[in-house]
């Protein structure tokens, strides 16, 4: 797919710097002056310019609510500017509004302090869109790896603390000397269609009338195009035939590789999965462009920025190759 890079969080404008992840005091001394992205339970914070645009808002180290958290700061890498650098706050205890654990998106806003009052933190999952191609590579990167430091903190190995390693890229057992590094779970995402028709589905937690791709965890052992049958199958009782790559994006819930795939249906008779899917159907194109321009009252598409919407989107505009 020639525009594939063109999802969100798929742009690869960031360098990542490698090279510099083993030299602690050039990073020490880096930091002193780095931008900071602070991360608050996964939430970026941004700065709300206009409806139409927002920006990350970094912050110095300097920042009295950086200073004493400076111990775990990750290296992103650099862009034109200089270094960026990522600080998870999420300890910090705001006022006001909490987020609701069982809303499917989270659409609080906690005003971090000592910054202007546009400053706040944000679900990435509904400011995505708006962000430029690389902020949202940043937050995306930021998020990712925070969140696997949240929930590995402990060898895999002895059950053992670890140790953050390699400015945050990597843990190391004090006890066995394992070392442990990001993970990125595969999943297969697919736009499956049969003549002028596209294979959607929703879950039962989905907000009302949300309808997207299907999609599913590869397995071990297992190709793409076999997992894109499998999937499909398994959730819709739809055989697919043919299976073509069409792009991926990095999906930073917690670490996905979202893998897009061109799935062409041998079947048209849907057996939905009840414990995968509420509902699936098939839906026209003529009637796909009228979901995308709200005309459509029973049915609403993929959030913007997602790669099911940009799939669909390039689905309709007949861009897939």
């Amino acid at each position: 797919m020639k525009i594939a890079e063109q999802v969100t969080f798929g742009a690869g404008l960031l360098d990542r710097a490698a090279e510099w992840r083993g030299d602690a005091d050039r990073l020490t001394h880096l930091a002193e002056t780095a931008r900071i992205l602070p991360m608050w339970r996964g939430k970026p914070l941004i700065n709300r310019g206009t409806e139409q645009q927002i920006d990350l808002a970094y912050l110095p180290l300097s920042h009295a609510e950086l200073a004493i958290r400076k111990d775990r700061l990750v290296f992103l890498g650099r862009d034109d500017v200089g270094p960026l650098f990522a600080a998870d706050v999420s300890d910090w205890q705001p006022e006001g509004d909490m987020p609701d654990p069982n809303a499917f998106l989270d659409q609080t806003w906690q005003h971090f302090p000592d910054t202007p009052d546009s400053h706040g933190f944000a679900e990435l999952r509904g400011t995505m869109a708006q962000l430029t191609p690389l902020q949202a590579e940043v937050a995306a990167t930021s998020r990712s790896i925070l969140e696997w430091h949240r929930i590995h903190g402990f060898c895999a190995n002895c059950g053992e603390k670890s140790i953050s390693a390699q400015a945050g890229w990597q843990r190391n057992c004090p006890a066995c000397h394992r070392s442990h590094f990001p993970r990125t779970d595969p999943v297969v995402i697919m736009l499956i269609t049969h003549g002028n028709a596209v294979l959607v589905g929703r879950g039962a937690q989905w907000p009302e009338g949300m309808f997207s791709l299907l999609a599913g965890f590869l397995e071990p052992g297992e190709t793409i195009e076999a997992a894109t049958r499998r999937e499909v199958f398994e959730e819709s009782g739809v055989r697919v035939g043919q299976v073509d790559y069409l792009s991926s994006q990095p999906w930073p819930y917690p670490s996905s590789l979202m893998i897009g795939t061109h799935g062409v249906a041998t079947t048209t008779e849907i057996t939905i999965d009840p414990n995968e899917l509420e509902q699936a159907m098939w839906v026209t194109r003529e009637d796909m462009l009228d979901v995308f321009a709200g005309r459509n009252p029973d049915i609403s598409p993929a959030r913007k920025g997602s790669i099911a919407q940009f799939l669909i989107s390039n689905w309709l505009a007949d861009r897939l190759d």
